[in-house]
């Protein structure tokens, strides 16, 4: 985790700072401080709208009772999408333009959420892999749960509460 960020933070400044100087070669300095406000201008303004839109849905979603699930997940890319417009760049800008686009983000949802299952998954196969479930048994000695006292009759038949629905055929 940490090698990925580390060349996050780095190869993606140095990848971005390598474009800007080729396209002012290109284009001259200009141009290219005036593609970066402006792409930070249209972006900043496309998010507002975008954000606005998916919280609209996210309430009429949850005023019909509706886990908004993929509304929250299109409103966190949005908001990653406003961070890297607002970052100086090409690479970045693309990413984030990318992000506003709705089949785009469909795409992106789709893969984080197949992702976040499979980790969720191993997750929980990892954590029960080596436990044994004894259901009827005592807890186990580290356990932070009691056994809770057993009642017993005048005989010493253990007594079991339980309640049930008769139901006709």
């Amino acid at each position: 985790m940490f090698l990925r960020l580390f060349l996050l933070f780095t190869l993606v400044p140095f990848i971005e700072l390598v474009l800007l100087i080729k396209l002012a070669s290109l284009h001259g300095w200009a141009f290219t401080i005036a593609l970066i406000l402006f792409t930070g201008v249209i972006g900043t303004m496309l998010v507002r709208w975008q954000g606005l839109m998916i919280a609209k849905r996210i309430q009429k979603e949850m005023s019909q009772g509706k886990p908004p699930t993929d509304s929250l997940m299109d409103g966190a890319m949005i908001l990653v999408a406003g961070a890297l417009l607002i970052t100086p760049g090409i690479l970045t800008d693309l990413v984030g333009f990318l992000l506003l686009w709705p089949l785009f983000r469909s795409f992106v949802r789709k893969a984080l959420r197949q992702t976040i299952t499979q980790k969720a998954k191993f997750t929980v196969h990892q954590q029960f892999q080596h436990q044994e479930f004894t259901p009827f048994d005592s807890p186990p000695a580290d356990s932070p749960f009691e056994e809770p006292p057993r009642r017993v009759d005048d005989a010493g038949n253990e007594i079991i509460d339980v309640e049930f629905t008769k139901r006709d055929e």
